[in-house]
């Protein structure tokens, strides 16, 4: 594990390695209030020592992911988060939906319950769905969005029964024939308002959503479906995996306070969670990935907000 947060004085920004702008905000800033670290961020860090790099930094909120919390089992995970007085701000992830053979639906949907019990275990704010792409050798995405509904509407009685909100993730373009046949805040709303508002609601992402030209009047038909708030930045020239495409706010190209006014503005008042995946912020110090991303948040996303 990490010796410790980087110093307020000297730090250094990852991945740029240039000097931080303005010092890292302490524990107890009520700047970060609402700041979760996703753990994905910091890809190399387990449950435990994410949950305890929150509490060094003064973060309040984790989003977990289920393969770590697999390792160590739902029962321990979330004595670990609620022992340091953490908010789980999302369970990352449920979904891929779109098979189309009928034991691999049948594998898909078994496994996304279990994904339900796992976020109900945890007190998650939410289930994050990254509904699945195309299958293998197949050109019907008409079909496969039909059957990624269906999978929605099997799951999402389940999920309410659990107490558990399901959050439809739109993902960029980019990503439709892999990982995410939602393309758009707009299509994600199309079927998310099939279902009550407390049974499925919708992600904000801004790396998936920034540019998008109908965004902000999508964002403002989301009020009171908002699940979850994410932020990072769309860097150029994209990585040849372009999964690994996302930066630290402020390297990019994106207008943070323009969407969180935007999701606040729609009623929105949950965490804002930084994911990040980038192969240079993975192999970076966490605790400096940590600091950094809290410099990044104060001063990009609420940059018109609050002063230093």
């Amino acid at each position: 594990m990490s010796a410790g947060p980087a110093s307020t004085v000297d730090a250094l920004d990852v991945p740029s390695g240039r000097p931080a702008a303005v010092p890292t905000p302490p524990p107890g800033d009520p700047r970060l209030a609402r700041l979760s670290l996703n753990q994905k961020t910091t890809d190399r860090w387990s449950v435990a020592e994410a949950v305890t790099g929150c509490v060094r930094a003064g973060l309040p909120a984790i989003g977990l992911w289920r393969e770590p919390v697999q390792a160590i089992g739902v029962p321990a995970a979330a004595r670990l988060v609620a022992d340091a007085g953490l908010r789980v701000s999302s369970l990352c992830r449920g979904g891929f939906l779109t098979a189309a053979e009928p034991a691999a639906r049948r594998r898909a949907l078994d496994d996304n319950r279990h994904a339900v019990d796992e976020a109900a275990g945890l007190g998650a704010a939410c289930l994050v769905m990254v509904v699945g792409g195309l299958p293998e050798g197949s050109r019907d995405l008409a079909g496969a969005r039909e059957r990624m509904a269906e999978g929605i509407a099997e799951l999402a009685p389940y999920a309410a029964e659990c107490g558990v909100r399901l959050a439809l993730e739109p993902m960029h373009p980019i990503f439709c024939a892999d990982r995410g046949v939602l393309s758009t805040l707009g299509q994600a709303l199309d079927l998310a308002e099939r279902f009550p508002a407390e049974q499925v609601g919708v992600v904000v992402d801004t790396f998936h959503v920034w540019w998008d030209p109908d965004v902000l009047p999508q964002i403002q038909r989301a009020s009171g479906r908002i699940a979850s708030f994410q932020v990072c930045d769309w860097i150029t020239p994209l990585p040849p995996d372009a999964l690994l495409s996302r930066g630290m706010m402020g390297d990019g190209h994106i207008d943070f306070p323009l969407l969180r006014r935007a999701v606040e503005d729609a009623g929105y008042d949950g965490d804002v969670e930084v994911e990040i995946f980038n192969a240079d912020v993975w192999a970076a110090d966490p605790d400096a990935v940590v600091a950094t991303l809290a410099r990044r948040y104060v001063t990009h996303v609420l940059s018109d907000r609050l002063a230093g």
